[in-house]
């Protein structure tokens, strides 16, 4: 537990360095590319119109929640999921990448995660002002329970960072993980709602059950009742599977810690 708490502090005593990290990282990433940080925003919105050319159109899905367009619906979703997607992977390289900050001078390891939690938010944010604008032009209009959006939005930046100080070590001590966790979240893609959704289908409700306890799933449709005025934190099931999401932080957070205070000081080694 104190080594949980450690770097969890270390997090908040080095937030100038991450921000100002996050900046350069992003610039340094699409420094060679003609339109820049505009593919930060280009690339999702790309995928989005594809998905919906799929899944919206050639397969003709009817409204996913009653009076709520296809459209709306599978933008509030894909949106955290794009954003989780990418910085899951990108933050269980953080640690090998930098291998060469971390073997030259004292730097906090453990804040690197947290850079592409933070880098990765510009395109987060216009991903969700498309999907507001979708919802505008919808007739979908604020309410009170938009307040809970706030409420996710911590969940997602506190699970991204549980996973990210997870994913980091273990990348290192297992050099196959990152390409094992490509594959793990192409399967959790479709399993998290994010194209269909699966309560209220002719699944099995045991089935429902199961794919409800995934995180992902958590988070995305947390998110999509906050914005679509479709529920709230407190109402069954909502609940139990907040119970069992904060469980999931709790043991991801903390073996993360724990395997990253044991062997960062053998990092540069290990690599």
């Amino acid at each position: 537990m104190n080594t949980m708490f450690k770097t969890i502090g270390e997090q908040f005593a080095n937030f100038k360095i991450i921000r100002r990290m996050a900046r350069y990282d992003d610039r340094a990433t699409y420094q060679s590319h003609y339109l820049g940080l505009a593919w930060e925003f280009l690339n999702p919105l790309i995928q989005i119109g594809i998905y919906y050319l799929v899944f919206g159109v050639a397969l003709r899905r009817g409204d996913p929640m009653p009076g709520i367009p296809y459209l709306p619906w599978m933008v509030t979703g894909i949106a955290p999921w794009l954003y989780m997607n990418k910085t899951t992977l990108d933050a269980s390289k953080s640690v090998y990448q930098q291998v060469g900050l971390v073997s030259k001078m004292k730097f906090p390891v453990s804040v690197l995660p947290s850079i592409k939690i933070a880098g990765n938010l510009y395109s987060f944010w216009t991903m969700m002002a498309f999907a507001v604008f979708l919802m505008f032009t919808n007739r979908i209009w604020p309410s009170i329970s938009w307040l809970q959006f706030i409420y996710y939005f911590l969940c997602m930046m506190v699970f991204m960072y549980a996973l990210g100080i997870f994913n980091s070590t273990v990348s290192i001590l297992i050099r196959d993980w990152h390409i094992t966790l490509q594959s793990i979240l192409r399967m959790l893609f479709y399993m998290s709602g994010v194209l269909f959704n699966f309560v209220g289908s002719n699944f099995p409700p045991v089935l429902v059950r199961i794919l409800e306890v995934n995180p992902f799933y958590y988070i995305i449709n947390g998110m999509r009742e906050s914005l679509l005025s479709r529920g709230w934190i407190w109402q069954q099931p909502n609940i139990n599977l907040t119970i069992t999401f904060w469980l999931f932080v709790f043991i991801f957070m903390a073996v993360g810690t724990y395997l990253h205070n044991k062997f960062r000081s053998n990092f540069v080694d290990l690599i």
